[in-house]
């Protein structure tokens, strides 16, 4: 094997190594559902795609499709060159603008867009570049601070009127269980770790055991880890117990 070759292995080792998982978390592909697929494209149309500029639209889609809809995960790797030919063609007048000759987007605007959609979060650089190109991974709208302000305000103009704890369940409906994720910016209540549609859970605060129901304001959103921790323990004594050490 030529010394090129190692070092392009390594470099492959090293980007599995830098998105691995931690061994509790279920991973975005073991938790991805096919049958949801319509329900993340409709929450990024509704609020991603109106944040971003027409080229940033255009690439984000090519890299959704060639991870998320192609593999069911959220990383891809792309090169700078692939994107300026496989995704916008753009348009100009020809000489006598009696024509249009297609024109392929700039080396330059390629890369800038690519960094304006790390910068607004849409993406994230997830390794090192090689000579087929650099992997990101593609973020959803819940992972996009913006993107959970839009939410929280569609949700407080949406809430139902009636009395949620009576009337409603959030915690079986999923359409309903979306609304107290969304309440919680896809955050957990506990550690405070950044979730997604497909790693969050549901955790009642007074538990279920004890008399509490699965309204709006008992329930809160969880990694699968603290839920699991916290298990029937009294909430306040979960705090207590698990509160980080103070230093002097």
């Amino acid at each position: 094997m030529l010394v090129k070759d190692k070092l392009d292995a390594i470099r492959r080792i090293l980007d599995e190594l830098e998105t691995a998982r931690p061994a509790d978390e279920p991973s975005f592909r073991e938790s991805f559902q096919l049958f949801e697929l319509p329900e993340v494209v409709a929450s990024v149309v509704d609020y991603l795609q109106p944040m971003l500029r027409p080229y940033e639209v255009a690439i984000y889609w090519y890299m959704f499709r060639h991870s998320i809809v192609a593999t069911g995960d959220v990383h891809v790797r792309v090169s700078v060159r692939g994107l300026m030919e496989g995704v916008v063609t753009s348009l100009r007048a020809g000489r006598e603008r009696k024509t249009q000759e297609s024109m392929t987007l700039s080396y330059g605007s390629v890369q800038e867009t690519l960094e304006s959609l790390c910068a607004k979060g849409a993406i994230s650089l997830a390794g090192d570049t090689n000579r087929d190109g650099t992997p990101y991974r593609v973020h959803l709208p819940e992972e996009i601070q913006a993107c959970r302000e839009a939410m929280a305000k569609v949700q407080e103009e949406q809430l139902p009127t009636i009395d949620p704890k009576r009337e409603l369940d959030f915690y079986n409906i999923k359409h309903n269980r979306i609304k107290v994720f969304e309440r919680d910016g896809y955050r957990c209540h506990y550690c405070k770790k950044q979730l997604t549609r497909f790693s969050a859970t549901l955790d009642h605060i007074q538990p279920a055991s004890e008399g509490g129901d699965n309204s709006f304001d008992n329930l809160a959103t969880a990694c699968l880890r603290c839920n699991s921790q916290r298990n029937n323990q009294p909430l306040m004594d979960y705090l207590i117990q698990n509160q980080p050490p103070t230093t002097s």
